[in-house]
């Protein structure tokens, strides 16, 4: 039976590195026999704003949220792994990224039970950074960063095969950088040995 990939797109322009890096993504893993789910969140119109329907309920982990947030949850659920591309802004996630995290990944879904519903994926976390290689690692960003996805959100949320990897000096469109982003999710495939 085919793998299935979460494509997670974060970027407001088609024709941004960012874009060509997940269209790349996506040819690799249709390569490599997966069925994949783009989810391009400024295309789909995705509002990040966490109002009262999708503010956790401490008291009720089987809390229904709202139904702009529900075949997300089931998008997640059907994936074996989940790849999500997107622009280091401000050495953080972009604000529509951290919203569909904040509103999707909830209590009771992502977390906040004894055996998680995500255990079993896993997650490869591709940003693209403005900054050299040597730039990044030198301020500690790789590391802070690094924590913040892989562990604040992938392994806290049952996800344990899960990587963080970054392209740098993403300012050019130079084809080096798709090579690099190309290089990091095969990486990432075989060491975990998902390749079909």
């Amino acid at each position: 039976m085919a793998q299935h990939a979460l494509l997670v797109l974060a970027h407001p322009r088609g024709d941004s590195l960012t874009a060509r890096i997940a269209q790349g993504a996506r040819a690799r893993l249709v390569a490599d026999g997966y069925t994949v789910d783009l989810l391009d969140l400024y295309a789909e119109g995705f509002d990040p704003r966490t109002g009262t329907a999708d503010e956790p309920d401490w008291t009720n982990r089987d809390k229904e949220y709202s139904p702009e947030v529900r075949p997300h949850t089931g998008r997640i659920e059907a994936a074996d792994l989940i790849v999500v591309v997107f622009p280091v802004w401000w050495f953080g996630l972009p604000a529509i990224l951290k919203g569909w995290i904040d509103r999707v990944w909830n209590y009771g879904f992502a977390y906040g039970r004894s055996r998680p519903r995500l255990e079993g994926k896993r997650m490869l976390w591709l940003g693209l950074s403005s900054y050299s290689r040597e730039q990044f690692a030198g301020a500690g960003w790789d590391v802070l960063i690094d924590r913040q996805l892989r562990v604040g959100i992938s392994e806290f949320c049952g996800i344990k095969n899960a990587s963080v990897e970054f392209v740098h000096d993403s300012l050019s469109a130079d084809p080096r950088r798709l090579a690099e982003a190309d290089a990091a999710l095969a990486s990432f495939t075989a060491r975990e040995g998902i390749t079909t």
